[in-house]
């Protein structure tokens, strides 16, 4: 039966959360494109340690380059950007995100979307080499200038930053030093003095949407799950990106935690749709994701599992591609500089973490996700992402006890996605999870 998505006035209450977040990253598309029309420029900078409120309170527009990549993929088009710059000279080998954003360049910012603003700023950091060398290209393309942050992160699992020590106020102090140059460079180049008033109400928008995003990955750890963390959360997490700093995003946060709230205490899981319309999605098996969704083949990747009844409570693409903002940090207004250098040290090496050592992560999570599978999926063209996984693998395996998957493709290059094996694979892998429930039941019989 069909899942009436709609309130009594006719707005749409569950299912929200998707329905606005597409709308409104459309909608910032729609932005950047008028930018570009306008001859003028805007900041490219990463979703990690993009320092966007620092660019908001300058009224810099933001574009990232990965989204941008990764949108070619989704809309089925990636193929003919990635022949581009390899027609062009860039190996095959190289980052499918930089190699899509060479084409971008190279096509005067065309995109799917609209058209991608040529660079006032460029804003790198160390969250992965890649994203250093993608920089000299704009910097060689462009001449504009470029700044490089770099970010303490931790050095093993189990490290935790913790404010107040001698060591994370020495680190602090040093990003907080890098975070005023970017500051005077962004004086320089648009002729405004910073405005710590604005910032600070910045400040307050964010604080809206990282208390927002902590506690919509909260409300997955309920049966059933109310949200899948592979489509769902890639949809809330690209609002969190695009809208951080925003009183638009502030309320869209607001929205969805309200919506998801809702949707637990009335016990309506994540939807799906089918050919009668927008349904529950069926929920058997309970999954993990580590690394990045496979934008090439977006819809049939998630369908391979929800078949089963495989639903992603949980994904380590959450943490990373948005920078740790689920750690739900909240700034300081009162001392906006110095809790704005806390808060990016924080959540960076949250970040980091749900790269490098997402299998410390999941010792905690598992058990509050009640986890029964944990699916790993390295990918050709991101090596930051996949390299360690196979020794996380086997972590999860041998110390949660926890039914793994390894299947291997890619996020924006369709000509290494091979769906076949990658479905037989997966079949194999709930064949197994449910003889493994069967056996478990008999024991316990």
């Amino acid at each position: 039966m069909a899942m009436e998505t709609a309130t009594g006035d006719g707005k749409i209450f569950v299912g929200r959360g998707v329905y606005d977040g597409a709308r409104l990253f459309r909608e910032w598309f729609d932005g950047l494109t008028e930018v570009a029309k306008r001859g003028e420029t805007a900041a490219y900078c990463f979703v990690a340690g993009n320092l966007i409120e620092i660019l908001r309170t300058f009224d810099i527009p933001v574009t990232f380059p990965e989204i941008n990549s990764l949108q070619t993929a989704f809309r089925h088009v990636s193929k003919n950007y990635l022949e581009e710059a390899e027609d062009y000279g860039y190996s095959p080998d190289i980052c499918g995100y930089v190699k899509i954003g060479v084409a971008i360049q190279r096509r005067n910012g065309e995109h799917p979307m609209g058209w991608i603003p040529k660079p006032k700023l460029a804003l790198l950091n160390n969250y992965c080499n890649t994203f250093l060398k993608w920089g000299e290209i704009w910097e060689r393309t462009y001449d504009c200038p470029v700044v490089s942050l770099d970010y303490p992160m931790t050095r093993s699992a189990g490290e935790v930053a913790r404010p107040g020590t001698d060591k994370f106020n020495y680190e602090k102090d040093y990003l907080k030093g890098q975070i005023q140059e970017v500051i005077e460079i962004c004086e320089r180049i648009t002729g405004k003095k910073f405005d710590i008033d604005k910032f600070r109400q910045i400040l307050t928008w964010s604080n809206e949407v990282n208390r927002g995003w902590k506690r919509v990955v909260e409300l997955n750890k309920n049966k059933p799950a109310v949200f899948n963390a592979l489509t769902d959360g890639t949809v809330y997490m690209g609002v969190a990106n695009a809208l951080r700093g925003t009183e638009t995003g502030a309320k869209y946060f607001s929205d969805l935690v309200e919506e998801l709230e809702y949707r637990v205490a009335h016990g309506i899981g994540a939807l799906c749709k089918s050919v009668e319309g927008t349904i529950p999605m069926k929920q058997t098996f309970r999954l993990s994701l580590v690394g990045t969704p496979c934008f090439p083949s977006y819809s049939q990747f998630n369908d391979m599992f929800a078949k089963w009844g495989g639903v992603f409570v949980y994904s380590s693409y959450l943490g990373f591609a948005s920078t740790g903002a689920l750690t739900g940090y909240q700034y300081d207004i009162k001392d906006p500089l110095e809790s704005y250098a806390e808060g990016q040290l924080i959540m960076h090496c949250s970040g980091t973490d749900s790269m490098f050592h997402e299998s410390a992560n999941l010792k905690r999570l598992g058990p509050e996700f009640g986890l029964d599978g944990v699916v790993f999926h390295p990918v050709k063209s991101c090596r930051t992402v996949s390299t360690g996984m196979a020794d996380m693998r086997r972590v999860v395996s041998d110390d949660l006890g926890l039914s793994t998957l390894f299947i291997e493709s890619d996020l924006v290059d369709p000509r290494v996605v091979a769906e076949a094996p990658m479905r037989n694979r997966i079949d194999a892998f709930f064949e197994g999870l449910i003889s493994r429930r069967q056996q478990k039941q008999a024991a316990s019989a």
